[in-house]
């Protein structure tokens, strides 16, 4: 908890971050609207919809900070004007439809924080036919960067540690996208526009885009800085650029170039970038140009290569796998058969010890795995 606390108080700790969302949420909402925030949070954005004249928002977030919220909002007079929902927006309903949703699901790509996920479902079964989305689109920007600190978190893995080899991390390591803070002396090219996404349109399962740009200087490529963009209605933007010289407190990504490379000015770099959203999927694809118009260099590089996959779950997931329930599994379909609507929780938790009795060690034990279990499925049909 002290850590989602302190997450949030960074956020809130963001001028330009608060700012642009205040300008956006008071040039969209209008009064006598219903808004939805998704992954609200600590509730700011649904403070700045009740102050823009939301008559009714659906603030909905799975994590601890649900009841905190209702106590900012009752603390700020906004307890009769607000409904807070614990639980995943994507398996929630409401009784009625949204003008506006609102959401800062950006991550350090823009995508890779469940946006475009989140807003798709959100458009399709909880906003009204022209409603408005806030965030409304933005766009992926790359540049290639010297970066060498960075680049030796990836080389890290080819060193010896304890006397002991660590290489073979190293394949991941070189295909894994890292959040990471750029000087505005890094990048050695023009930063570019990569792809767009429009987040008020159905989203397309598989997203690709093409940048080309001349090296501003003789460098050592180490990779390439990606970021977002966004437009949150027509007057307000808000960049987590490295660039930029008015960002939000947000780290950008670094995509690794393995190996290292020595470039000259006037080279060309080519990108090509294709993400899978959900799947939080990038694959990317340089080539360096030299004056000749040949490629005298070219990386490739998937974080598909960079997830660490065990042969025991990959066997799992085969189509022709044939499945059984180890006990833990068993206990579980134990839990789910009691929720039936006439044991109470008590009743649950000692029929559950009684038949596995062999998994828990004691009362307390089988009841904390009770409330693991039921908790994010159990029914209550007390949210409005």
């Amino acid at each position: 908890m002290f850590q989602i606390l302190d997450e949030h108080r960074e956020y809130l700790s963001d001028p330009t971050r608060i700012e642009a969302f205040s300008r956006a949420i008071a040039e969209i909402v209008k009064p006598g609207d219903v808004v939805v925030d998704l992954g609200s949070g600590s509730g700011i954005l649904g403070l700045l919809a009740c102050r823009a004249g939301a008559r009714r928002v659906y603030a909905i977030d799975n994590s601890g900070l649900t009841q905190l919220e209702r106590e900012i909002f009752a603390a700020n007079g906004f307890a009769d004007r607000v409904v807070c929902i614990k639980g995943f927006s994507t398996r929630v309903s409401l009784p009625e439809p949204a003008d506006v949703v609102v959401c800062d699901q950006l991550g350090y790509f823009g995508f890779n924080a469940g946006i475009v996920e989140f807003l798709s479902d959100a458009r399709r079964r909880l906003l009204k036919p022209g409603g408005k989305i806030i965030p409304a689109r933005f766009d992926l920007c790359v540049a290639p960067v010297e970066a060498p600190e960075i680049w030796a978190d990836c080389e890290f893995w080819k060193r010896q540690c304890a006397g002991f080899d660590l290489t073979p991390a190293y394949a991941a390591a070189v295909n894994t996208g890292y959040a990471r803070k750029f000087g505005s002396n890094q990048a050695i090219a023009a930063p570019q526009i990569i792809l767009s996404m429009d987040l008020a349109r159905d989203s397309e399962s598989r997203i690709s885009g093409k940048a080309s740009a001349a090296f501003a200087r003789d460098a050592t490529l180490h990779g390439l800085a990606g970021w977002f963009d966004a437009e949150l209605s027509p007057s307000a933007r808000m960049t987590n650029s490295p660039f930029a010289e008015k960002a939000i407190r947000r780290p950008a990504f670094f995509l690794p170039l393995d190996p290292r490379t020595a470039v000259r000015a006037n080279e060309r770099f080519e990108v090509a970038l294709t993400i899978v959203p959900r799947e939080s999927l990038i694959s990317w694809t340089v080539e360096i140009i030299g004056d000749d118009a040949i490629p005298r260099a070219r990386f490739s590089h998937s974080t598909f290569r960079g997830m660490l996959l065990c042969p025991e779950d990959l066997r799992k997931a085969a189509p022709d796998f044939v499945p059984t329930l180890n006990d833990w599994g068993a206990a579980r379909r134990t839990v789910f058969a009691l929720c039936d609507g006439r044991r109470n929780l008590r009743e649950i938790e000692n029929e559950v010890l009684r038949q596995h009795a062999e998994l828990f060690p004691s009362s307390a034990a089988a009841a904390a795995f009770v409330a693991e279990v039921m908790v994010p499925y159990a029914y209550e049909d007390s949210n409005f």
